[in-house]
């Protein structure tokens, strides 16, 4: 092993390439938008149907669907082809819009976001699918990055195209204006799709009802850590903890918990970055809007830095492969563990906003760096006809993490809310936990190997 390389030769896409590669990221915007732009709104919504207590909720359930979409749509991409689940995929996160807009209060708020999950938790499977069968070996890690780069507009715009949204009409109609963006989508990319039909291979049970009992375990696990009765908290907390985690051995690869070497271990840092990076960028916004006083606007230029660093590192890796995947990943935790330590003053009202949006774009850079590697590690396991079911579990890893830390992190947000701890001193506790999960993330990442 040298450790020079140059980049990988670049075969050049065919015009059907160039359009299934254009509908793939047109969606990835569609997401972007919709979960920037969500984030960005939540807190003035909040505010407005005074649901603190079911802050972290809005933002758990969101992943929650997502955990069982993404199962259901790797599951019929590998039996039927992309088409049809992106298809149902599309109409299911039109109606979460429709009921999230229409919402009299935070209940319904936290079923439009179940329903927007539902939709969207299936594009990232498919796309991942579809980079594996449509796109050549080496053509594959710059496919991720052009991915990834779908945030970016987005990342820019989102934030204060909602704030300005939120202040001048409401915030009703940041999910309102989403609706035509997802028609366009469906109808543009779904065509492309239909030539990719299921491959054969000897196929095994369905794991959608495992899917369910894994996110009905995560949901009550979250839900048990916002109750203010102990006894209900606790007993509520286990018994989510006992029925999710037995599904979740069975969705994941066997061995996530000691990072076994491999895919396992691939997975296991997916879940730890994603969980670090939210713990934080979830936030930091609602730490603008309480500490600060920052209007909505401001709310979501506080993260658009991080999510800008997020693709430049993912396009960097992708530019310039690394000869080691497991120390690329390592060196991915310790940026974002430098960036989630800047970060903390933001918890001080006399700290600038505009030091807090750097010190998170240098943790936004950290999740880039290591994402792009771990994916393209994860994707060498998928052999033909099953590539739906390890894009499954890459982003279902994601799905765990996010989850996790919106409850845990919501959870703290709603005992301040209730009690007189301070809402510095919940969100502090959520960013050292974040600190805590990517010095673990750095171990984990020792034993990260490719397949090939």
């Amino acid at each position: 092993m040298t450790a020079h390389h140059t980049a990988p030769e670049r075969t050049p896409f065919n015009a059907e390439q160039r359009l299934l590669a254009i509908g793939m990221v047109l969606a990835v915007m569609l997401v972007a938008f919709e979960v920037t732009a969500v984030i960005t709104a939540l807190p003035t919504i909040t505010d407005e149907l005074g649901g603190d207590s079911l802050y972290g909720v809005s933002l758990a359930i969101y992943t929650l669907a997502n955990m069982v979409a993404l199962v259901v749509a790797g599951e019929l991409s590998d039996r039927h082809g992309p088409a049809l689940p992106f298809a149902v995929s599309i109409v299911t996160l039109v109606v979460g819009l429709v009921v999230a807009a229409a919402a009299p209060s935070m209940t319904w708020i936290v079923v439009g976001r179940a329903l927007q999950g539902a939709g969207t938790g299936g594009f990232s499977p498919i796309a991942y699918m579809l980079v594996k069968r449509a796109f050549p070996a080496n053509r594959q890690p710059m496919m991720f990055a052009y991915l990834s780069a779908g945030w970016v507009l987005p990342s820019l715009f989102a934030p204060a195209l909602s704030g300005w949204i939120t202040d001048v009409f409401g915030w009703e109609w940041v999910f309102l204006g989403l609706i035509p963006f997802a028609l366009a989508v469906g109808v543009l990319a779904i065509r492309p799709m239909r030539r990719y039909g299921p491959v054969p291979f000897d196929r095994v049970g369905s794991n959608v009802p495992v899917a369910i009992m894994a996110a009905g375990g995560v949901g009550a696990f979250v839900l048990g850590l916002q109750f203010a009765n102990p006894i209900a908290a606790i007993g509520t907390v286990v018994a989510g903890a006992a029925i999710a985690l037995p599904a979740l051995r069975r969705l994941l690869p066997a061995g996530i918990l000691s990072a076994r070497a491999g895919l396992p271990a691939i997975i296991a840092c997916r879940i730890i970055g994603t969980a670090a990076f939210l713990g934080a960028d979830s936030f930091i916004p609602l730490a603008a809007d309480r500490i600060h006083d920052a209007s909505p606007t401001a709310q979501g230029f506080v993260i658009i830095g991080a999510a800008l660093t997020w693709t430049g590192g993912q396009w960097l890796r992708a530019r310039n492969p690394p000869t080691d995947t497991a120390r690329a990943v390592q060196v991915g935790f310790l940026v974002m563990l430098l960036g989630l330590a800047l970060v903390v003053p933001v918890l001080w009202a006399a700290w600038p906003l505009w030091a807090t949006f750097l010190a998170w774009a240098v943790g936004g850079l950290g999740v880039g760096l290591l994402y792009n590697p771990a994916t393209v590690a994860a994707m060498s396991y998928a052999t033909d006809g099953r590539e739906g079911e390890v894009s499954s579990q890459v982003t279902l890893a994601d799905s765990v993490g996010f989850s996790l830390m919106g409850g845990i992190g919501g959870a703290t947000v709603a005992i301040a809310d209730r009690t007189s701890w301070s809402l510095a001193g919940a969100l502090g506790t959520n960013f050292g936990l974040a600190m805590a999960l990517t010095m673990l993330g750095v171990v984990a990442a020792r034993r990260v190997r490719p397949l090939h």
